[in-house]
């Protein structure tokens, strides 16, 4: 097993998410958001986005 993936915490610093973007820019925090929706959605920002996927309507009018 690589011990250098995983670390011993806490459960008050696993829980504290906030104080690793206190000092980061905001193209940093960015990067990071980016970084994490294409893990989450399994894709690179290479990728073009499959807008057929979603659809969207109008609701119908009510009386």
């Amino acid at each position: 097993m690589n011990r250098s993936v995983a670390s011993k915490l806490t459960f008050e610093e696993a829980d504290d998410h906030v104080t690793f973007y206190n000092d980061k820019t905001p193209i940093e925090r960015l990067n990071y958001v980016c970084d994490i929706i294409n893990s989450i959605y399994n894709s690179s920002p290479d990728q073009k986005v499959d807008r057929t996927i979603i659809s969207s309507r109008k609701h119908a009018e009510s009386i």
